[in-house]
């Protein structure tokens, strides 16, 4: 008796995924602790008060104006200290293009040979 070889699809059919790059992005931020997310790709900021007041900051459009990132996530985390006592929680809002937008170029580079 003949050993028969199995029929695999070609690797790189094996490998293929059809997704969207807005999805693929998604879901890599779903792993992101987002506390720890660069201020340059957050879109906003909730800050949920125990009264029940919540304060948005508009990250995205306060960089747009021409504040530096470091200053504005210093400001930002100052007055998240002296407010700790009236904070319930915090709430973070990352724009998915701007994580696509400073990562994708490292991910070309890396990617690039293989």
């Amino acid at each position: 008796m003949a050993k028969r070889k199995s029929e695999k699809p070609p690797r790189s059919k094996q490998l293929k995924l059809t997704i969207t790059e807005r999805a693929k992005w998604n879901r890599i931020l779903k792993e992101v602790e987002k506390a720890e997310a660069p201020i340059s790709v957050l879109q906003g900021i909730t800050v949920n008060l125990i009264d029940g007041t919540q304060v948005d900051i508009d990250v995205e459009e306060l960089l747009n104006e021409g504040i530096l990132p470091e200053e504005l996530e210093e400001n930002i985390n100052r007055k998240l200290r002296e407010l700790d006592h009236i904070i319930k929680n915090v709430d973070f809002f990352i724009s998915v293009e701007n994580v696509a937008k400073t990562v994708q170029p490292f991910t070309d580079s890396l990617l690039r040979d293989l």
